[in-house]
This record gives structure tokens, sequence and C-alpha cells, in this order.
């Protein structure tokens, strides 16, 4: 998708981030948007940040069915339809295996996996009509690796890339075309808003000192994460790495798919 002059751009987690990013530049490049988030005033900020183009934004939680659906049904009211959807939405968890809460697995993988799942199904019968349409899900670098403490996170995205694959598999050569993305480090608030855990009590101080961490191993802005998920879209790319540490992952694993954490860890400490 090249032109998205008049085109119908869906994004769901646009309140901030990427997300907010990939509205302001398919704002800026001509689009009609319909945007959706949990948090409202993040999401009035990007509708001031798009204007003066077509904008339609509503509160939805991805991990919601009924209520993606009724975005979905909301957005065909407003539009007549969707030629591109980018189901961005997404949130992080540290913590052990060992002592993940369940609670903590249903939270992230709701709206990690099924909020790309209910983005999906709720827009592919739509884009299957629209000429040259296009879908792209977020996964994540960690979607390609796993570490230490990233099990939940690791397990979303994993899963957000095979769907995602799959589904390019089946839709090969038809509408529409669909790619998945794997950024690496991109400066967002996605760390500080994570739920970070050191042990069966959480400790706050750790969390904001991960937060951090994450922010000085990020190199990539939402600005440059959403120009070039657009630019790998344009070339009809199945796959859009972001940053060069994400290229650099994506070898590593390819070359030791065994043993890529013992490189890794080294790099990290």
């Amino acid at each position: 998708m090249k032109d998205l002059r008049d085109k119908i751009v869906v994004i769901t987690g646009a309140g901030s981030g990427i997300g907010r990013s990939l509205a302001t530049v398919c704002a800026d490049r001509g689009a009609r948007l319909a945007l959706c988030d949990v948090n409202e005033d993040g999401l009035a900020e990007t509708r001031a940040a798009c204007q003066p183009a077509a904008v339609f934004t509503s509160k939805v939680d991805v991990a919601d069915r009924a209520a993606f659906e009724a975005f979905r049904d909301a957005v065909v009211d407003e539009y007549g339809g969707a030629d591109l959807v980018i189901n961005n939405a997404g949130v992080a968890h540290s913590q052990t295996i060992a002592d993940t809460r369940y609670d903590d697995f249903e939270w992230i993988m709701g709206i990690n996996f099924w909020g790309v799942v209910h983005g999906t199904k709720a827009f592919l019968p739509i884009l299957k009509q629209r000429p040259g349409s296009a879908l792209v899900n977020v996964s994540s670098v960690f979607g390609l690796i796993s570490v230490p403490t990233q099990g939940t996170y690791n397990a979303t995205k994993f899963a957000v890339r095979g769907f995602t694959e799959a589904l390019r598999h089946e839709t090969r050569g038809q509408d529409p075309h669909v790619m998945c993305v794997h950024p690496g480090g991109i400066k967002t608030g996605i760390a500080h808003a994570a739920r970070f855990y050191v042990g069966p009590d959480g400790n706050s101080n750790q969390a904001q000192a991960a937060g951090n961490f994450v922010d000085k191993l990020a190199r990539t802005s939402p600005d440059e994460a959403a120009r070039t998920i657009l630019s790998d879209l344009a070339r009809r790319k199945g796959r859009c790495l972001i940053g060069t540490d994400a290229k650099i992952i994506s070898a590593i694993s390819r070359l030791v798919p065994v043993h890529y954490w013992s490189i890794m860890s080294r790099v990290m400490n």
C-alpha cells in the first residue's frame, strides 16, 4: 500500500508510542483514521495531533471481543469500511515463569494476543472486499528470541508471529496483504507502564529501574518506527524489522537458534 490518500486506516493502541506516530504519519499522508485505545486522554491528544485529518476515536479494550466488534461496526458506520488495519496495542510484563501469577498470564495474553486475534477476525472479511488492502500485526524482537523473565511477553509475541505468518500464507496472492512487525528498542512508555516484579511481592523501585534500563537500550523513535512500518508495507514485505538491534537479533536467532542467549546475555550485561 503505497498511497494512503483517502484510505481508511484503523490503528489500535493509538493513544501513545508507535500507535500515535502511525496515526500522525498516516494523517499527514491524507488517510482517514479510526483510532482506539483504553487511554482516553492519550487518544484525545493523538486526535489533536492528527488535525485536520478525518479522525474517529473510541475507547476500546482490545481484549474484549464484544467491545472490539462494536468498534468495528462503528468504523463501518462512520466510513463504510477499512483499507488498512494495524493491530498495535500491547503491554509488557516481567517475572520469572515460576513466580508469574495466572492473572498476569491472562492479562497480557488478553491484550497482546487476543487483541490481535480480535482485530484480525473483526476486520478480515471487510479487508477481503477492499482491493489493495493490508493487515499489519505488531509482534516484537521478543517474538524472535526468548529471554529470562520475559516468558509471558515472549509467549504473546511468538503467538502473534505464528498467527500472522499463518494468515500471510493463507492469503498469499489475495487481499489483504499481511505483514508482521518486529520492533527492537523503541522509545515508548511501554516499559514504565508494564507489570514488573522481582519476587512474590512487587517492588516499585525495581519497576522504575527496569523501565529506565529499557529506555537506555531503546535507540529508535516511534516516528522512525512508524515510517519504517509504512515503508516496508509499501514494498509489500511480509516481515518488518525495526532498528539495527532488531536486525542483529534476527540474524543471531537464525545463526545460533539454540544457543543465542549465550551471546545475548553478554551483550546485555
